[in-house]
C-alpha cells in the first residue's frame, strides 16, 4: 500500500508537498477572513510571467517568479489601499496583465513546453533537491513571520479599524500579508501549479470553517485538511496515474463536500432530536 514511498522522487514530492500543505492554509485563513481570497489566484497569474521571464533568461524560474510576485504584491496592496472603491478593478488589472505577459514572453521565444506547463498545473513528482531546499527555506520564512506577527495579523483579520485604533500598524501588516501570499504562491507552484495553488490556500480553510470554533482551532483544522488532501491526493495520483496537482485539489474539494454533508446532516439530526 505504501510502496510508492520507497521511490526517491515520491519521497521528495511528499516532503515538499507537506511543507506547502502546511503553509498554504496558514496564509489562506487570513485572506479568507479579510475577504481577499482572490489575491492568491491573481499572484499566481503574475508568477507565470516571472516563470516565463526566468525561463527565457536562463535563470532559476522560482527565483524570477518570486521577484515578480513580490513586485505584484506591493503593487496590488498599493492600489488597493488608495483605490478601495475600485479594489476589484485594480486586482483584475494586475491579474490579467500577469497572465498575458507570461503568455507573450513564452510564445515569443517558443518556450511553451512541458517544463513551463508544469509550473501552470504542477509537477510535484519532478521536484529536485534544489527545489526541495528552495521550498523548505521559503516555508520556514513564512512560518517564522506568522509566528512573530501572529497577534497583529489576528487583530487585523477581524477588524482593521479596531486594530488601527489599538496601535497596530495596519498598512505595514497589509503589505506583509500580501508579501507572505506572494511567497506562498511561489512555493506552491511546483506542487499544484500556479493556476490551482490558490485552491490549496482557500479550500482547506472552507472545510475547517464548517467544524472549528475559534481562530486557532480553525487554523489547525485548515492545516490538517490541507495535509490530508496532499497525502491522499498524491497517493491517488500515483496509483491511478492521474495528474498530481489536479488530484490534490480535487481531493481537497471532496473533503470539503464530505464535511459539508456530514455537518449539515448532524445539524438536521439535532433539530429533529430537539423537537422530539
Amino acid at each position: 500500500m505504501f510502496d510508492w514511498l520507497q521511490l526517491d522522487f515520491m519521497q521528495r514530492a511528499l516532503v515538499a508537498g507537506l511543507m506547502v500543505a502546511a503553509i498554504c492554509p496558514m496564509i489562506g485563513l487570513f485572506l479568507v477572513l479579510r475577504r481577499l481570497s482572490l489575491i492568491g489566484d491573481g499572484l499566481g497569474h503574475i508568477a507565470f510571467a516571472g516563470v516565463a521571464a526566468g525561463w527565457l533568461m536562463g535563470a532559476y524560474p522560482p527565483i524570477s517568479a518570486l521577484a515578480f510576485t513580490t513586485l505584484g504584491a506591493v503593487g496590488i496592496e498599493w492600489l488597493r489601499s488608495r483605490q478601495r472603491a475600485y479594489a476589484d478593478l485594480a486586482l483584475a488589472l494586475f491579474f490579467y496583465s500577469g497572465i498575458s505577459a507570461g503568455a507573450v514572453l513564452a510564445a515569443s521565444q517558443g518556450a511553451f513546453n512541458a517544463s513551463l506547463l508544469g509550473y501552470l498545473f504542477g509537477s510535484i513528482t519532478t521536484i529536485s533537491m534544489e527545489d526541495l531546499w528552495f521550498v523548505f527555506t521559503l516555508a520556514l520564512v513564512v512560518v517564522a513571520v506568522v509566528a512573530v506577527f501572529y497577534k497583529e495579523l489576528f487583530a487585523l483579520s477581524f477588524d482593521e479599524a479596531i486594530a488601527q485604533v489599538g496601535g497596530v500598524p495596519v498598512r505595514a501588516l497589509n503589505l506583509l500579508l500580501a508579501l507572505l501570499t506572494a511567497v506562498t504562491v511561489t512555493v506552491g507552484m511546483r506542487i499544484v501549479g500556479l493556476l490551482m495553488v490558490a485552491a490549496l490556500m482557500i479550500v482547506p480553510v472552507a472545510s475547517a470553517l464548517q467544524l472549528a470554533r475559534g481562530f486557532l482551532a480553525t487554523l489547525l483544522w485548515s492545516v490538517a485538511y490541507s495535509v490530508a488532501s496532499l497525502a491522499v491526493g498524491l497517493a491517488l495520483s500515483y496509483y491511478l496515474d492521474l495528474p498530481p496537482g489536479g488530484t490534490i485539489v480535487l481531493t481537497a474539494v471532496g473533503l470539503f463536500l464530505l464535511t459539508l454533508v456530514l455537518i449539515t446532516s448532524l445539524r438536521g439530526l439535532r433539530r429533529v432530536t430537539r423537537k422530539t
